[in-house]
């Protein structure tokens, strides 16, 4: 079963009832559909961060809940599944290899199963199962982690998460340091093991090229606050009030809107990728243009 997630007048506040009381997190209501790639977007200090820490609990509201299917997280209930949501929200942070630890990957690979009660044996075994999911193969079990090139190096820290066999997967910056190259091709791992398996995707970028690209449902957060929650097409339409909350249209959009500027030019939905970019320039092109 894969997870809904809804929040439900969420407030956060850090420090509260002391002279450094900061709300972070005002009335936050949304709902993340079971298996859908939701991009959560926002300015630095939006509480971007802040807010995916209530996907598994290792924050909880100061008011309101936020729901994991019929589980409720709130901050007066004796919360005793934690444990059970942390193996069904997998959670990436920025430099996941930054926590790599063991002396090979196999073992880092095998220590969140071990930790939750699965033998050694097993726990290898599955380490060595999830390998070909994030682009190595079985002859890295033995390896150190640390002889690996950075895209490798991250690629075994996404596998620690993805050995729990999460429902839920939350990507905070999950490209941040990459080459072009690098940021392609773990976008595109991340929408494979979105499609193959079903698992519900949070993603929190900066790129709106990559929004544009692999996200269905997307979330603008402003100062704390919730200000837009549509499809990537509906909220991309209004530019100017994207500027308003510091953030930008990906470029195919803003060159698409260049072009319009001359009357020759019709665009009868804004192209959110490069491929619907050329799609609609070539097939303009055919019509005489």
């Amino acid at each position: 079963m894969v997870m809904e997630i809804q929040f439900k007048q969420v407030d956060f506040t850090y420090q509260p009832n002391t002279p450094f009381e900061t709300q972070v997190l005002h009335d936050i209501n949304f709902t993340i559909k079971e298996g859908s790639y939701t991009a959560i977007v926002g300015h630095t200090g939006s509480g971007k961060s802040t807010l995916i820490q209530h996907l598994n609990a290792l924050k909880v509201p100061t008011k309101g809940s936020v729901w994991l299917d019929d589980f409720e997280i709130t901050a007066d209930k004796k919360n005793q599944s934690l444990k059970e949501i942390r193996e069904k929200v997998g959670v990436v942070f920025q430099f996941p290899e930054a926590q790599l630890f063991e002396e090979t990957i196999g073992k880092d690979i095998a220590f969140g199963p071990q930790n939750f009660g699965v033998s050694e044996e097993e726990a290898l075994k599955k380490a060595e199962k999830i390998l070909p999911v994030v682009g190595l193969d079985k002859t890295f079990m033995d390896r150190s982690p640390f002889d690996l090139s950075g895209g490798q190096m991250r690629r075994v820290a996404i596998a620690g998460v993805l050995v729990m066999e999460p429902e839920v997967l939350v990507l905070d910056e999950p490209t941040a340091g990459l080459d072009p190259q690098g940021q392609r091709e773990m976008m595109d791992l991340f929408k494979r093991i979105h499609e193959e398996q079903n698992i519900t995707i949070v993603l929190v970028t900066h790129q709106m090229e990559d929004v544009a690209e692999y996200a269905n449902h997307m979330i603008v957060l402003d100062q704390g606050r919730l200000v837009a929650e549509d499809s990537p097409t509906n909220v991309f339409k209004n530019e100017e009030w994207l500027q308003s909350v510091q953030l930008d249209v990906p470029q195919s959009v803003a060159f698409a809107k260049k072009l319009a500027q001359n009357k020759d030019w019709h665009f009868a939905e804004w192209p959110l990728t490069l491929d619907e970019l050329s799609a609609q320039i070539i097939s303009q092109l055919g019509k005489g243009i």
